[in-house]
């Protein structure tokens, strides 16, 4: 294909770019995994976004790590699927829809069940679109001919055939059970969905007398409110103070109760004054000590959180309320003798930020231990589940090992609703996948269940399981890499293992790639509280996704959080335009080359060997690094061959024969452009995959696409390693005569007296082959090559690895800053010196480190005393 560099404006717009190409890929139908059997199929499901809002950054760095995995894969020759969709969120989404009626005045209740879940359906269709929106913005591959939505017809028979399993099987039940109660939302919390928070709060001491007149026992609480449902104080059975009391009773101030001692080795002999009060129904451990005891459960708030008829006279008031006014009372009374300040952890609901009420309700749970014990199993074979970084795999099972039972009924209408019946008449329990034949006669559970129980089931549920026959099931199932945040370990990636395992009995992925969290330049969490959030399309329209993504990708080594700083996107999108000048001047030269033209096995410039030698390492280098998700390290590589190795030295190594008169050497340095261009925007595509298809598009080039095009290869032989130590010594010297030259204030322009003096015969021959770039780099207008050479009479010296640089001072130096500069480079070399035998005089050292390392050592002290001398003797001949 020829192309015409005209078509490439002078200058790179990314907007533009970006907004052309993404249709481009859609609509060419790129990104749809294809099915075919020669292909290996690679898997990835996105963790589903909320339809509560817009993507964050957060979204951002895990879906553009998945992103590049997907397009590699693709590029590989892997049949590659990336599966998009979202999620319903329940209890946020459902909070939303409410927030937006209640600015019209009306409540779900005034418009019902149905009407209001029309409403939800429609939020959800406005923010989908929004997120696509952002997909495509952030340029990601998904296909999207299999979207999916946690709520769809598919998903949905998935969590009912879940659900109904787990109760045949007796680890689904119905119970009365101390819960997280969130009385904002009105709805059960799971124990994850509950953030604990320091408090200053306080520890009310109050003396309860007993019945019989005979005395007072001292219990302290920090909800003073709850004692209300008081059923019993309790204490050690083996506690001296108290063992005269045990069976006694005593009458509940205020509500006039008579209520029991009982023995529980529960309580703390140690704490306080080793007496508790017991509140079954609003505690979770007197839940149990009621039940070892058969307390009576006195419930005594509603699920707002106000006081209900149990709480006597402060029946309506707010529990916080009434707090106040329970205080005052009990001071009154007497019975309230000490109030002081304690620091406590208390519960917060993660959604609604609403103090949590360990509250008595009945709700539906999961037994959890069978399922977390397969779990387990599953991390002792040889199948388990690759966590990366290696250290979260003990973050998972410490949880999973300590499991409780899980609630999965929530009080709202936006979810999968309960598939379970209550008979009108008699109450009976009917649970199924459809309502039972004469359903008139049954009511439906009005719950839904919490949203990541069908969140669990994502991997194998988006596929078509239940019917364990579709294709794309038995394909692309069980899938390769799960991309998600340390926050979510618990949440979603346990529950997606024990389900995955269960219900499919495979683990549902391979690996699972754990990141941490995006904060701002000082370290801290995003927050609107703090005003420091970033709006990832912010920065996409200031710089592009390409600068986003290739900061997002780099930024952070996995497991570790990511500081956000504009500066660094800014530094990105200045390498894209490096990129482009670089792509553009190569077009420039093209000449109308064509991609049956490009011919790289002609005679080579030792350039053309080195950056074709260079390229080979970087395309292993990168492929390894993507192979462990090593995306920061992969991406320094690429930076660093593109803009040092291609930009800064071949380019410009390159203008030699381009502006020549040998027509052999062009050709062949227009092939090396070319293919090196090519090979280099493959590998860089997942990363910046909108400015490496428009520079691909203008190179010659075969097939529709750069996200097709075959991932590069590593071809043993391009490497030629002598052309890369004749290349790194010839670096050294251009860029110490360059150095030189800032040091003096000589221009390039201005031609200088150059002589190198090479150690062996074998140097010398290096610097032949390289002498046209010595020309051209170092603009030497008279020049010495040669062994043997000695320092001309006031001439300012370079000692390199092999080589001596003499400059001639006639009309540049300052003789005595040139001494005082040498004096300098001896110092520095007395302390590498000093340093490197130190190390070597270590007998740990030499006894524990490998023989290379030692080796290493020994010939950097070897290249070091010899660099010393010479400067030594360099001084001593400017003293004469």
């Amino acid at each position: 294909m020829e192309n015409n560099n005209v078509s490439m404006p002078p200058k790179y717009d990314p907007q533009e770019t970006e907004a052309k190409w993404y249709p481009f890929w859609v609509n060419g139908k790129f990104f749809e995994a294809t099915g075919e059997e020669s292909k290996k199929p690679y898997t990835i499901v996105i963790p589903p976004p909320n339809v509560t809002g817009k993507l964050h950054l957060g979204h951002a760095w895990d879906t553009t790590l998945q992103d590049i995995l997907i397009r590699v894969k693709r590029m590989q020759g892997y049949d590659a699927l990336w599966l998009p969709g979202m999620d319903h969120a329940g209890i946020a989404t459902q909070a939303k829809v409410e927030a937006k009626l209640r600015e019209t005045g009306v409540s779900r209740y005034d418009l019902g069940r149905e009407a209001f879940l029309e409403k939800a359906w429609e939020w959800k269709a406005e923010y989908a679109d929004f997120i696509r929106q952002q997909w495509a913005k952030l340029g990601l591959s998904l296909d999207y001919s299999r979207e999916r939505f946690t709520l769809d017809e598919g998903l949905s028979d998935a969590v009912l055939e879940v659900f109904v399993r787990l109760y045949e099987e007796g680890l689904i039940y119905r119970g009365e059970y101390i819960i997280n109660w969130d009385p904002e939302t009105k709805t059960a919390l799971s124990d994850i969905e509950v953030i604990y928070q320091d408090v200053q709060g306080a520890l009310y001491h109050m003396k309860y007398p007993l019945t019989d007149g005979t005395g007072h026992i001292e219990v302290a609480t920090t909800r003073p409110e709850t004692m209300l449902g008081d059923t019993a104080v309790a204490v050690h059975p083996e506690d001296e103070r108290y063992r005269h009391l045990i069976g006694k009773k005593v009458t509940l101030p205020i509500v006039g109760r008579e209520i029991d001692i009982v023995a529980d080795e529960y309580v703390d002999m140690e704490f306080g004054s080793g007496a508790v009060k017991i509140t079954p129904a609003h505690d979770p451990n007197d839940f149990e000590i009621g039940n070892r005891h058969s307390l009576e459960r006195v419930l005594v708030m509603d699920e707002g959180g106000k006081m209900n008829e149990n709480a006597g006279k402060y029946q309506g008031l707010d529990r916080f309320e009434c707090r106040k006014q329970i205080v005052k009372d009990l001071q009154e009374a007497g019975v309230l003798f000490k109030i002081e300040e304690h620091l406590h952890s208390v519960g917060h609901s993660e959604r609604s930020g609403a103090v949590v009420e360990p509250y008595l309700s009945t709700q539906w749970f999961v037994k959890m231990k069978p399922l977390a014990e397969q779990a387990i199993a599953l991390q002792k074979s040889a199948d388990k589940v690759q966590f990366v970084p290696e250290r979260f795999e003990k973050t998972y099972l410490r949880w999973i090992e300590n499991i409780r039972d899980w609630c999965i009924s929530r009080q709202l209408w936006w979810g999968h609703r309960i598939p379970a019946w209550f008979h009108k008449e008699t109450g009976e329990l009917y649970v199924g996948r459809t309502a039972p034949e004469d359903s008139e006669n049954w009511e439906q559970e009005e719950d839904v269940l919490d949203t990541w129980f069908s969140s669990a089931l994502w991997p194998f549920s988006t596929m078509g399981w239940p019917n364990e026959k579709v294709e794309d099931y038995q394909r692309y199932y069980p899938t390769d890499a799960l991309v998600t945040g340390y926050d979510i370990i618990y949440f979603w990636v346990a529950r997606m293992i024990f389900q995955g395992q269960h219900f499919t009995g495979k683990r549902p992925f391979k690996d699972v790639l754990i990141h941490g969290l995006v904060r701002d330049a000082e370290g801290r969490k995003m927050s609107k509280s703090l005003g420091n959030g970033v709006d990832p399309m912010d920065v996409i329209d200031k710089y592009g996704a390409d600068a986003l993504r290739f900061f997002l990708s780099t930024g952070s080594s996995p497991g570790h959080d990511l500081r956000f700083y504009w500066e660094k996107v800014e530094a990105n999108w200045n390498f894209g335009n490096k990129i482009w000048n670089a792509s553009r001047f190569a077009l420039m030269n093209m000449d109308g080359l064509k991609y049956e033209d490009i011919d790289i096995s002609g005679i080579k410039s030792l350039a053309d060997k080195w950056i074709l030698t260079r390229l080979q390492h970087t395309i292993e280098h990168v492929t390894k690094c993507i192979d462990t998700y090593e995306f920061g390290e992969a991406g320094r590589a690429l930076y660093n061959f593109i803009w040092d190795d291609l930009c800064d030295w071949y380019i410009e190594m390159a203008k030699l024969p381009l502006n020549g008169n040998d027509a052999a050497a062009k050709q062949t340095t227009r092939s090396v452009l070319a293919y090196v261009l090519d090979q280099t925007m493959r590998l860089l595509h997942p990363f910046m995959p909108f400015l490496t298809e428009e520079v691909w598009q203008h190179l010659p080039h075969k097939g529709e696409s750069i996200t097709v095009a075959s991932w590069p290869e590593k071809n043993e032989e391009l490497i030629d390693e002598q052309a890369e130590k004749d290349m790194q010594l010839l670096q050294e010297i251009i860029r110490s005569v360059r150095n030189t030259r800032a040091e003096l204030n000589v221009p390039l322009s201005r031609e200088i007296t150059l002589h190198i003096n090479a150690d062996t015969d074998a140097i010398l021959s290096q610097l032949r082959r390289g002498q046209s770039y010595l020309e051209r780099f170092c603009r030497p207008g008279e020049w010495k090559m040669g062994t043997g050479l000695t320092a001309p009479e006031k001439s300012m010296s370079s000692v390199l690895s092999g080589v001596e640089l003499y400059l001639p001072l006639a009309g540049l130096l300052d003789l005595d800053a040139e001494i005082s500069r040498l004096e300098g480079e001896l110092k520095r070399l007395d302390g590498e010196v000093t340093r490197v035998q130190k190390k070597l005089s270590n007998e740990g050292f030499v006894a524990k480190a490998p023989e290379k390392v030692i080796a290493a050592e020994r010939e950097k002290e070897k290249d070091y005393l010899e660099q010393r001398e010479k400067v030594k003797a360099r001084i001593r001949e400017l003293k004469k």
